[in-house]
């Protein structure tokens, strides 16, 4: 998402114009879920995706539409039946994405994107709101609305007084959930208005502990699927950011009490592949002491039988070893370094998603 955002915000600077197609209602199965986005460009080429294949190029489509209008549009798609007879996308549910043009004669939209950019970058965590009744979008107004946790706003809803105070209420389930809702919400003069609300929310952070030639495989790919990586190294020539251009922040650091100068929560991802046996339990010990909802380590059934006996006699318990994921990876086979970190990655997403799907899952 912050890919796009920062596309947005450098289009508006160079003056150009270019639509935003979000996925604001998907039901069954189906390509991509609510909430997926694509930016379309003045010159026809797009970034992003809401799915691919017939869905993608009505999408573009009517995006043409939307840039020579200048107003939104809704195109609902089912995956089902003659929407989609002749082709692969037999999936089954249904969509709805709604398209509307980001132009850089409005100051609002500038500033909400930055204020959703400073989200994903520095931290915090806010609610991105906007008005899907087309018929709202006429006269030059643009009802969208970012507010953040802190009271920060950009951007406006006009005609829906107090909606800043019914956001603020729900932002804390929406953010839980980490899933973007469609609210119905009375204007000024009691009639109805459809609000798309999406959580903003930082890239979940990735702590990689060792800078080996696994680390160097799985960080590139960690950062393109949207984690915030950052990498920890004891020793000076392998925690260089030349090493790891991909990852937010490089440390050399020792292992010894590295997590108290980490700020690791529950929302963390913690991945063990130092140079050994010894360096790996020295972080492992501090790790099953955060409530990092992820800790992998790398390493044999054998090296981690070792690890697991010595912290048991330190005084931890088989429920705190239940929570590393040991050998690290989905089991694919993986022998090779860029093997092992395709494994790892994936595995990272699955947790991801889980979380984000069943939030209250311990």
């Amino acid at each position: 998402m912050k890919d796009i955002y920062l596309k947005i915000i450098e289009l508006i600077e160079k003056g150009r114009f270019s639509v935003l197609a979000t996925i604001i209602q998907q039901a069954g199965p189906s390509p991509r879920g609510a909430g997926t986005k694509c930016l379309i460009m003045d010159d026809g080429s797009f970034t992003g995706t809401v799915g691919g294949g017939i869905l993608e190029a009505q999408t573009l489509k009517k995006a043409e539409n939307v840039f020579d209008s200048g107003l939104p549009f809704h195109l609902r798609f089912s995956l089902k039946g003659s929407d989609v007879a002749d082709t692969d996308m037999l999936c089954g549910g249904t969509l709805e994405v709604f398209l509307e043009l980001i132009s850089p004669k409005s100051s609002k939209h500038l500033s909400i994107f930055q204020e959703a950019v400073k989200v994903t970058q520095r931290g915090g965590v806010g609610l991105m709101a906007t008005v899907v009744d087309p018929d709202r979008w006429q006269h030059g107004e643009v009802p969208k609305l970012f507010l953040g946790k802190d009271g920060r706003q950009a951007g406006s809803l006009p005609g829906i007084q107090g909606s800043e105070k019914i956001l603020l209420a729900k932002m804390s389930q929406i953010l839980r959930s980490r899933q973007p809702d469609v609210l119905s919400i009375q204007d000024d003069k009691k009639n109805p208005v459809e609000v798309f609300v999406e959580p903003v929310v930082p890239n979940p952070a990735l702590y990689v502990f060792g800078g080996g030639h696994v680390s160097k495989q799985v960080v590139p790919l960690a950062s393109r699927v949207e984690f915030h990586v950052v990498v920890i190294d004891d020793r000076r020539e392998f925690a260089n950011k030349k090493n790891f251009p991909d990852a937010g922040k490089v440390h050399q650091l020792p292992f010894e009490g590295v997590m108290e100068r980490l700020p690791v929560d529950e929302s963390s991802f913690l991945v063990i592949m130092t140079r050994g046996h010894m360096n790996d339990k020295v972080v492992l010990s501090q790790a099953l002491r955060t409530k990092a909802v992820y800790i992998g380590m790398i390493g044999s059934s054998r090296k981690r039988k070792m690890i697991y006996e010595k912290l048991l006699e330190e005084g931890f318990t088989e429920e705190d070893l239940l929570r590393v994921s040991s050998p690290i990876g989905i089991g694919i086979g993986a022998e090779t370094p860029e093997e092992i970190g395709i494994s790892v990655v994936a595995e990272l997403i699955k947790v991801r998603e889980e979380r984000r799907r069943y939030p209250d899952k311990p």
